[in-house]
This record gives C-alpha cells, structure tokens and sequence, in this order.
C-alpha cells in the first residue's frame, strides 16, 4: 500500500467471507502466515472467523485496497450469543482436530497440545458483557491511519446502537505498538498475559493485552486526541 493507493473501510458482505478466511491465515502467527505453525487452514479460521462471518455479520468491517481486502475487524455486540456459540463451536472443532490429528504434523501437534494444555490458562480474563472486536491487516496496510479507520467504522456503529464500552485483545511483542497505539484510541489496558504457543517459533516474549474503552461520542476517532487521566 502506497500514497497513490486508495483505501475504503465498508460492512462486512457474505462474499467476503474467502477474503476475510483468507487473511485471518496469512497473518495468525504474528501478523505472518499461520502455516509453520499449523497447518490445518480450514480449522484455524473456523475457529477465528465462523461466528463473526455467519452469526452476527452485521457488526463487521472490512479495509479495502484498490478494490481488494486487505483488513477486517471482526466484532460482536451480542456478547451472550457470542460465548454460547463459541462453547458449543470449540467442542465441535476439538472433536475435528482430533479426528485430523494423526494426519498433521509434528508442530501443528504441538500446536494443539499447546491449546488442550496450557490455551485456557493464559489467556487473559475479559469483560462478559462488553462488546468485542478482532482487528487485523495485512503488513502492506498496517498503517495509523487505516487502523483509526476501521476502528472508527465500529466504534460508531456500537454506539448508534447504545453500547457504551468496548473491549479487544490485542497481541504484542517486539516492535509492535500494540498498546501504546490502542491507547492513543482512548482504550486503558485491563490486563496483560504471556502467551507462550509461540516458543518454540518466536525467541522473545509475546503478550495478549485486553483494552477496554467507554464510548463517549459518535464521532471520528482520533488517534491523537489528549488523553484522559
């Protein structure tokens, strides 16, 4: 993405559902592609993906480039709908892996032994009944200006429905803004846990941070307005 390109953010459509599949793969393990570290494509982004794209589509955004997609911010305001689906959907999706786990190979294993054994432990607790969103852009669109924009299109959307708080989780680690970049958005860190899937992959510490933010207006966000103490 250049200064000659052209960027829009629009709503989330059925036909963007490959695309957006597509990307959550390509950037999975650390905003890179997903596949040194499991390889089952299909089963990563029926887990990140299936309830946003078919459940609750109309709270989700999409960045595109020149006409293609390059970003999506998954999100639900429908929280208790959310953690029933998701209950049910692991269980169906722990089952499939299963059944796939003799046909993988060593480090997707690995990978889902990392998630039986130590996922639900590390990953850091969140608000029940708060809005949420999932945010992520290819690396040629991961700019300030394309982030406010696709977190503007959301957060002013919950609040024309009267929703006054949303929360994210967010990665970090090394040269990723992360927090500092979200708190520049009004957001305040709830708190922080090292996730340690990417060991065996990543030699230095990774963190998943959950934000939280009061919605107090209906306008732009601006990532440069002064913060609140």
């Amino acid at each position: 993405m250049d200064e000659t390109s052209q960027y829009s953010i629009r709503g989330y459509k059925t036909s963007d559902r490959t695309a957006v599949r597509n990307l959550c793969c390509a950037t999975g393990f650390l905003g890179n592609p997903i596949d040194p570290v499991f390889h089952d494509r299909e089963l990563f982004a029926d887990f990140l993906t299936t309830y946003y794209t078919d459940h609750e589509p109309e709270s989700s955004f999409v960045l595109e480039v020149d006409g293609e997609i390059r970003g999506y911010l998954l999100g639900s305001r429908k929280p208790l709908q959310h953690q029933v689906f998701s209950f049910a959907h692991t269980m169906f999706l722990f089952f499939r892996a299963l059944w796939r786990y003799r046909r993988y190979n060593a480090r997707s294993r690995q990978f889902i032994r990392w998630i039986i054994g130590h996922g639900w432990r590390e990953v850091p607790a969140a608000p029940r009944s708060v809005p949420h969103f999932h945010i992520n852009l290819l690396p040629d669109a991961r700019k300030v200006s394309t982030t406010r924009a696709l977190m503007s299109a959301y957060l002013n959307y919950l609040y024309r429905f009267g929703e006054r708080h949303v929360y994210g989780q967010i990665v970090t680690f090394e040269n990723r803004r992360g927090e500092k970049l979200f708190e520049r958005y009004g957001f305040k860190v709830l708190n922080r846990a090292e996730i340690t899937k990417w060991k065996p992959f990543y030699p230095k510490s990774v963190y998943l941070s959950t934000v939280i933010k009061t919605l107090e207006t209906a306008g732009p966000l601006s990532a440069y307005s002064r913060r609140r103490t």
